[in-house]
């Protein structure tokens, strides 16, 4: 049971490894881009490529779709990223268990954006976890956990291919060793410690110049995949930060000013440090490295960018 793009390479390495895949679950088909076209979710994508059974129930909790999943009677169900709370029914179907592959060091950042939350709140560390899946929101009792350092450079989409590849070999692993018949040992998580990672929304993009450099420059990590961190300049033409780097340096101008400096680099100040803008996307526009941005925009220092009150 998987849908995004996180899913893809567990789904191929259980394939390529030769385990008996007796129903790939998705969800539906959904209108997307400009032009509201069906499209299928990654998962089915490679389902297809692999003459895989396809189910996409609205709701896992049909009792349609319970009747199919119990004719299908799997030793083990597999989740990753599928995006449906699966109900008791379900988890007491499979007799070794429903087992979640979750990208954070549970139980830290339990939810639905658990990579997005670990860039914007500035972590150095993240990991997956495999679970075992019980009725609530990642609250399942852990397998095994395996961490990865956080790099500088790293952004939601580059920590997510590193965390869906890392889960893959590491699901492969448990898997190819489980006994057949009855769930894997694990242990129940410390609630005490929990944190949450909720779904984000368009609004935690938007940038709040009176931050420091880190933290914009974090959200702009954070939130590359969806929504992008965006700001607003001259007569409420949004922006779209691509890529930035935080300057230790403080401009004597007030949060969201801008200045440029030599070689054509354009730098806003913030509420601690300096933000240097490297490729930012305008409104309806294609992406655009910082000089160009200049140019095109005849820019001028000391103008500025909207803040958040």
């Amino acid at each position: 049971m998987g849908t995004s793009e996180f899913a893809m390479p567990a789904l191929r390495e259980l394939v390529t490894h030769k385990f008996e895949i007796i129903g790939v679950v998705t969800q539906p088909d959904r209108p997307s881009g400009r032009g509201k076209r069906l499209s299928a979710p990654p998962v089915k994508i490679v389902a297809t490529e692999y003459n895989l059974p396809i189910y996409q129930p609205e709701k896992v909790r049909e009792p349609g779709f319970l009747r199919i999943l119990e004719r299908l009677a799997p030793d083990v169900i597999i989740v990753a990223a599928f995006g449906q709370l699966l109900p008791q029914t379900v988890l007491d179907i499979p007799p070794c268990g429903t087992i979640n592959l979750h990208p954070s060091l549970l139980p830290k950042y339990r939810g639905a954006a658990p990579i997005q939350w670990a860039l914007i709140n500035g972590e150095t560390e993240t990991g997956v976890t495999l679970m075992l899946l019980d009725a609530g929101e990642d609250t399942g009792d852990v397998i095994s956990t395996v961490s990865i350092p956080i790099r500088d450079e790293d952004t939601a989409f580059t920590l997510t291919e590193q965390l869906a590849e890392l889960g893959a070999s590491q699901l492969v692993q448990f898997l190819t060793d489980m006994p057949i018949g009855t769930p894997p040992p694990a242990t129940p998580q410390n609630d005490a410690t929990a944190t949450h990672a909720p779904r984000l929304t368009k609004e935690i993009g938007h940038i709040d110049w009176h931050q420091p450099a880190t933290t914009i420059h974090n959200l702009v990590r954070g939130t590359a995949i969806w929504p992008g961190a965006y700001t607003f300049f001259r007569d409420n033409l949004r922006l779209k930060i691509i890529s930035c780097q935080p300057l230790p340096q403080m401009l004597a101008a007030p949060a969201g000013t801008l200045e440029i400096v030599e070689k054509r680099k354009l730098l806003v100040a913030t509420a601690e440090g300096t933000l240097q803008l490297l490729k930012i996307q305008p409104a309806t526009k294609k992406v655009m490295e910082a000089d160009d941005f200049i140019n095109g925009y005849q820019l001028e220092t000391g103008e500025q960018f909207l803040t958040v009150s």
